[in-house]
């Protein structure tokens, strides 16, 4: 089972409409998909059209199951646990909380029949930024054609590496550093992909085709659709797919037996 977080402390470069994508590419290449928004601005259940009284934050503060508080269906074999503004007091409300960086893994670990999770983040090394981290296999890294994304990725490729002296039993692959509005033209976009090719494991993981700038993906946002329902012919829903089998070629033929269950994960390490 894939289990991804987009993360990247820089905010604008692209996360939101990546996790979307990634997720809504995967559930229409058959697979059966857990969209997560550990992100407190809540944008993707906006983006996606959905409300729902029960939220990420009733999850991890052990007020609502999974079933509660998961969407089902919001498109063909995708469901969300949609995030809400709550979520930014999560950090002083879990404060006291045993192993509380781990809490999303150990809330998602029983949880069976998807073939992929993809969690949001937000663009701060959080609490739940690092629940999103813990809870995954694998890190997406988008990079808009800006020098401070390129320091907010450099900045993220460090807590990881954190992460994985803290739980070396953890697998936290850098899956992709994926472009976001990628305009070969300019100098912005050469500068920054010169920049993300000083780090040697950035360097070695950069997707070059990236995602081509496009207008269409911020029509698809406001219309609450996915480039594939709003402009299926655009070259983002071209780039969209390209990526999306760049990163489903591993995607498991049989549904994973549910989020976080291959590690024990109970270290009492406290990092947040």
């Amino acid at each position: 089972m894939l289990q991804i977080a987009i993360v990247n402390m820089k905010g604008g470069v692209g996360k939101t409409t990546t996790a979307i994508h990634l997720a809504a590419g995967l559930a229409r290449q058959g697979g059966h998909v857990l969209l997560v928004d550990t992100d407190p601005q809540g944008n993707i259940g906006y983006a996606l059209g959905v409300r729902h009284e029960r939220t990420l934050c009733d999850l991890m503060r052990g007020e609502a199951s999974f079933d509660e508080v998961v969407v089902r269906g919001v498109r063909e074999r995708l469901d969300l646990i949609p995030s809400t503004p709550a979520a930014f007091a999560l950090e002083s409300q879990l404060a006291g909380a045993p192993h509380r960086e781990t809490i999303l893994a150990r809330r998602l670990k029983a949880v069976a029949g998807y073939d992929a999770v993809i969690i949001d983040s937000s663009p701060a090394m959080n609490l739940l930024t690092y629940n999103a981290l813990l809870c995954a296999s694998g890190v997406i890294i988008p990079v808009d054609m800006d020098g401070m994304a390129v320091l907010g990725a450099r900045q993220t490729l460090a807590g990881i590496r954190q992460i994985r002296e803290l739980w070396p039993e953890r697998r936290l692959d850098l899956l992709a550093v994926l472009p976001t509005a990628v305009n070969g033209s300019t100098n912005a976009t050469r500068a920054t992909f010169a920049a993300l090719a000083e780090d040697v494991e950035m360097r070695e993981r950069v997707y070059h085709r990236g995602i081509r700038q496009c207008i269409d993906v911020t029509y698809a946002i406001t219309q609450r659709q996915t480039i594939w329902e709003y402009a299926p012919r655009s070259r983002a829903a071209e780039d969209f797919d390209a990526f999306v089998r760049f990163i489903g070629g591993g995607l498991a033929d049989a549904p994973g037996s549910g989020a976080g269950d291959d590690t024990t994960i109970e270290k009492d390490q406290t990092i947040v």
